[in-house]
């Protein structure tokens, strides 16, 4: 049976009511926490719409090792509708920028038609980049400040890099000499041109928590699913379909650990079920350890137990009250 709010409630929750309005809602957690169940069956009860914050589920065939589960938006005879999955080729790198971007179109669409966005993922790039509204632009190519950026060291290209942006929110600009020139290409073109503001949005976080015996488990067992229901057989579909070995195995650790495994670099199915299962343990973690730093900086995460419903229910009431 599906858990609904009374009318006024939702109508307070989407539209907003004193100091505190709440226009979106966001499901966040780890990998294999049941984010998209939970946010399923918040819009369901809610009357919203799902915006994905994944940087795999953005690709169109990446389907089982992404974790799409598509079904899942199947509730109580209806369809939920969702945003911001397959939207992207795998024929080039899908930007963080390109991200918000697409985002912000959905998120403004959701509104439109009076239904409360529900953002689900557990990308925090893609989080920050449109809860903070991180100011981006399309940049072009400019040669010839590549040129004169070129005869500079990488300890002078760094500096320039952090004189334009003081506050540096993705570090790894710093990391490599390509990134670090683009890094600057793009803070010097948007002092002259400056991105659209942001929309305004004002979100309750909701945060799934698991004890992290339980968690591993569950990744365990659903990786074994994902194995059975043919990820191995999704991997070398996309590499005969034209896409290379270095391509996949920049998609994340299902993509690039299954590759190793078609190219003989893992010898055997159970040595990749192994240390599959292990990486991805560890992204959790570093998951979790990035959704600390958001609160550290200021977000105000309500945690779920196991990302339970009720309990859901009851913060969303309770931040309205607030309101």
């Amino acid at each position: 049976m599906a858990f609904v709010l009374p009318f006024p409630l939702i109508r307070c929750i989407i539209y907003g009511m004193g100091d505190k309005v709440k226009n979106a809602l966001v499901v966040l957690g780890p990998t294999a926490s049941g984010k998209t169940r939970l946010g399923v069956h918040l819009a369901d009860a809610l009357g919203g719409e799902i915006l994905g914050a994944d940087s795999r589920q953005v690709y169109r065939g990446l389907d089982i090792g992404s974790g799409k589960d598509l079904n899942e938006y199947e509730l109580n005879g209806h369809r939920i509708p969702f945003h911001l999955i397959d939207i992207a080729g795998l024929e080039s790198e899908f930007s963080v920028f390109a991200y918000q971007k697409a985002f912000y179109d959905a998120f403004e669409l959701v509104r439109a038609r009076g239904a409360l966005p529900i953002v689900v993922g557990g990308t925090g790039l893609y989080l920050e980049a449109v809860l903070k509204g991180y100011r981006m632009a399309d940049v072009p190519p400019n040669p010839a400040l590549r040129a004169d950026l070129s005869i500079l060291s990488d300890d002078d290209l760094a500096k320039r890099l952090r004189k334009l942006r003081p506050a540096l929110h993705n570090t790894t600009d710093l990391d490599d000499r390509e990134r670090t020139v683009r890094a600057i290409e793009i803070s010097e073109y948007t002092l002259i041109h400056p991105p659209e503001p942001a929309p305004e949005i004002h979100p309750l976080l909701l945060g799934v928590r698991w004890e992290r015996p339980l968690l591993q488990r569950r990744i365990a067992q659903r990786l074994k699913a994902r194995l059975d229901a043919g990820l191995i057989e999704e991997v070398q579909h996309l590499h005969d379909y034209g896409y290379s070995w270095e391509r996949l195995e920049l998609l994340g650790l299902e993509y690039r650990f299954v590759a190793q495994y078609l190219q003989g670099v893992i010898l055997n199915r159970n040595d990749l079920f192994q240390k599959l299962n292990a990486a991805i343990a560890q992204f959790a973690k570093r998951q979790e350890t990035w959704f600390r730093r958001m609160e550290r900086n200021g977000a105000d995460i309500q945690w779920l137990h196991r990302g339970d419903l009720s309990e859901a229910m009851a913060a969303i009431a309770a931040s309205q009250e607030l309101g």
